[in-house]
């Protein structure tokens, strides 16, 4: 089979596919970005950013543990996932990261997250796992790795 062939029967399958298939690399690579741009924010709020961790500019101590080194990983993950480099292995560990906030921050102010406002660190835990499970769609440097 030549090279156009090949490349006329790639098209012709790719075009009898339902649309669904032919959106879901490009969907899933706008919501990684989206999302990874939104936690990025998240981040940035722990080094003063965005109104800072208390809405008054108020940046967390160099290197205080557990807040500083968690908004570390915060920016360079949503960076990492944001140009889909090493985007399971970054979007795991962020989930990770969110779902242990959730549990020694907000959880032991109550039960549930609307009560015990866990609700981001839920929602980003879960929503990070789905991108390392998912992976990072069209556009990301992972694709341009393989090759």
């Amino acid at each position: 089979m030549t090279t156009t062939t090949a490349l006329k029967t790639t098209a012709n399958t790719e075009a009898a596919k339902p649309l669904a298939d032919r959106a879901r690399p490009t969907v899933l690579a706008l919501f990684r970005a989206v999302v990874s741009f939104l936690f990025l924010c998240h981040g940035l709020m722990g080094f003063g950013l965005f109104g800072g961790i208390d809405n008054a500019g108020g940046a967390l101590p160099l290197g205080q543990w557990p807040g500083w080194w968690a908004s570390l990983i915060e920016v360079i993950g949503a960076v990492l996932v944001f140009a889909g480099l090493f985007t399971r292995i970054s979007a795991t560990v962020l989930s990770g990261v969110m779902a242990y906030a959730y549990f020694t921050v907000h959880a032991p102010e109550g039960l549930l997250p609307l009560h015990n406002l866990g609700e981001p660190a839920a929602l980003y835990a879960w929503v990070f796992l789905a991108i390392a499970v998912v992976g990072p769609g069209a556009a990301s440097l992972d694709q341009l790795r393989r090759r």
